[in-house]
């Protein structure tokens, strides 16, 4: 799981343990309301610029390697 990882924390502290980019206050739900909207990762990070593009490939990369492990 990526909770309280590199990539994602979650702590009642920040958010109210809502799941964030880690040393960010932005939720990972953020990028993919984004995403669903069909906005870029480049919209995304001109918006909130304390997440890294490298922290944005890093969550989609682990994401769809769980998400490929569930249906396998």
């Amino acid at each position: 799981m990526l909770k309280n990882s590199p990539i994602i924390s979650s702590t009642p502290e920040i958010m109210g343990g809502t799941p964030v980019f880690a040393g960010t206050r932005v939720p990972v739900q953020t990028l993919l309301d984004y995403l669903k909207a069909g906005e870029s990762i480049d919209d995304f990070l001109d918006g909130f610029p304390t997440v890294t593009k490298e922290q944005v490939i890093a969550l989609l990369e682990e994401a769809g390697k769980q998400l490929v492990g569930v249906v396998a």
